[in-house]
């Protein structure tokens, strides 16, 4: 089972150890997904927020 992040700090720490950020876009909300090696964690944001998370990330990013 994906765990769900509830802050943004939480989110810019686990980006660091993830492999992979999956992101996938729902209306006016985006979820994102990231993989590390222990798990699977997932944080919904507004759409024009992840794009800018996203933005020049050195992990790479799969648009689902």
């Amino acid at each position: 089972m994906p765990r769900e992040l509830k802050s943004k700090d939480e989110f810019q720490k686990l980006l660091e150890s993830a492999t992979e950020v999956r992101v996938a876009h729902r209306g006016d909300t985006s979820k994102l997904k990231l993989r590390t090696k222990k798990a699977l964690y997932t944080f919904q944001m507004p759409a024009d927020d992840a794009e800018a998370a996203v933005k020049g990330l050195k992990v790479p990013v799969v648009e689902v």
